[in-house]
C-alpha cells in the first residue's frame, strides 16, 4: 500500500486552515493544522512532514522565521509560500530561504493542488534516486576482490587513491592475479561509477577487427558490415573502457589509441562523421611492456605518458587469484 503524503498546514486564519485542511484531505493526503509558528515547530518536532503550507504574514514568529526553522530541522521538506502582500524583495528572501514557490491569497485550490503535487513528485523521485545510489554504493567493491594481508590493504589503499582521479591507469600483472577485478573496483569507486565499464580483450580479438571494434563501423564499410555499428569507445561515453591484453596490439594501433585517448574523438571505420565521447582508460597487461619497447614492439610513450598511474603486482603462484601473497609498488 501506497504511503500518504504528510502535509502541514500554518496559517493564523481559521478559515484558510479548514478550507486548505479538507481540500488537501479530500486528495488523500495526510494534513495537520496549526495556528501559529510555534504550534507548527512544535508539531514539527514530533512528525516528519513531505510538505509544509505556510502563511507568510502570522503574528509573533513570521513565515519567512518559521521557513528558516523548517530548514534546519529538515532541509528536504518542501516549504510554499502562501502571502496576501506578494512583493518581488519578499518572494527573492523566501526562494533564498529553500522556500519551493510561494502563491498569493485568495488562493485558487486547482493552482495549489497541481503546485503541490509536482513538488511531492519530484520528492519522491529524488528519494528513489538517493536510494538507488545507496544500493550501489554498497556494490563497491567486487566480491571476488578479498583479502586482508597487509598487501592487499595497499591494493585496496591504491584503488581508493586513484579512483577518484580521471588518469589513465594501467594494471600490470601475471595471468590470473584479478586485473579486471582491480578495474572494476576502479571504477565502480569514481565518479563514473553510475556508467558501464565496457571491457575489450585485445588479444582475442584479430588485428583486422580490431579497429571496427574500437571505433565501430558504417553500413557497407567492408564485406559483411551490413548496418551501422556503435564501437566500445562511443559505448563508453559516460563511463570506463577496460582495455585487457594493451601489449598485444599493433604499434600502428597503439599510435591510434594514443590520439584517440588524448582528443577524445574518432571516426566509425567508412565514416567522416566525427564522433566525440567521454570516457577514461584502464588498461592491463601481463607481459613486461619494457621488454617489448625494446624489441620495437611496443611505444614508449604508451608506458610513460604525463598524467598516467601505473599498478604492478605479481603472486608468488601464477594460479592464484585472490591477492594473499602480492606485492604492489610504483615503477
Amino acid at each position: 500500500m501506497k504511503t500518504k503524503h504528510k502535509i502541514l498546514i500554518v496559517d493564523d486564519e481559521r478559515i484558510v486552515r479548514e478550507s486548505l485542511f479538507h481540500w488537501f484531505e479530500d486528495e488523500g493526503y495526510d494534513v495537520e493544522t496549526a495556528e501559529d509558528g510555534l504550534s507548527a515547530l512544535k508539531i514539527f518536532d514530533k512528525e516528519k512532514y513531505d510538505l509544509v503550507l505556510l502563511d507568510m504574514k502570522m503574528p509573533g514568529m513570521s513565515g519567512i522565521e518559521l521557513l528558516i526553522k523548517i530548514k534546519e530541522i529538515d532541509p528536504l521538506c518542501i516549504v510554499i509560500l502562501i502571502t496576501a502582500y506578494a512583493s518581488v524583495p519578499t518572494a527573492i528572501q523566501a526562494l533564498k530561504e529553500g522556500a519551493y514557490d510561494y502563491v498569493t491569497k485568495p488562493v485558487d485550490p486547482d493552482e495549489l493542488n497541481h503546485l503541490v503535487k509536482n513538488a511531492l513528485e519530484q520528492k519522491s523521485l529524488k528519494d528513489e534516486n538517493a536510494i538507488l545510489k545507496n544500493k550501489i554504493e554498497q556494490m563497491i567493491i567486487p566480491d571476488n576482490l578479498i583479502g586482508e594481508s597487509e598487501e592487499m590493504l595497499k591494493i585496496f589503499e591504491l584503488i581508493n587513491s586513484v579512483a577518484p582521479a580521471d588518469t589513465t591507469v594501467m594494471i600490470r600483472g601475471e595471468s590470473g592475479t584479478g586485473k579486471e577485478l582491480v578495474a572494476k573496483a576502479i571504477h565502480l569507486n569514481s565518479k563514473r561509477k553510475y556508467f558501464p565499464i565496457v571491457t575489450v580483450n585485445c588479444g582475442a580479438i584479430a588485428e583486422t577487427l580490431l579497429e571496427s571494434e574500437f571505433f565501430g563501423h558504417e553500413k557497407g564499410a567492408f564485406t559483411g558490415a551490413n548496418y551501422r555499428r556503435k564501437g566500445k569507445f562511443e559505448m563508453a561515453n559516460g563511463g570506463t573502457i577496460f582495455l585487457d591484453e594493451i601489449g598485444s596490439i599493433s604499434l600502428k594501433m597503439q599510435v591510434e589509441l594514443l590520439r584517440i585517448i588524448e582528443t577524445k574523438k574518432f571516426s566509425r571505420v567508412g565514416g567522416n562523421e566525427t564522433i566525440s565521447s567521454d570516457f577514461r582508460v584502464i588498461a592491463a597487461t601481463n607481459e613486461v611492456l619494457e621488454d617489448l619497447v625494446k624489441q620495437g614492439k611496443f611505444r614508449e610513450d604508451f608506458i610513460l605518458p604525463s598524467k598516467r598511474v601505473f599498478f604492478v603486482y605479481s603472486s608468488t603462484e601464477r594460479k592464484k587469484k585472490r591477492y594473499s601473497n602480492s606485492c604492489i609498488s610504483f615503477p
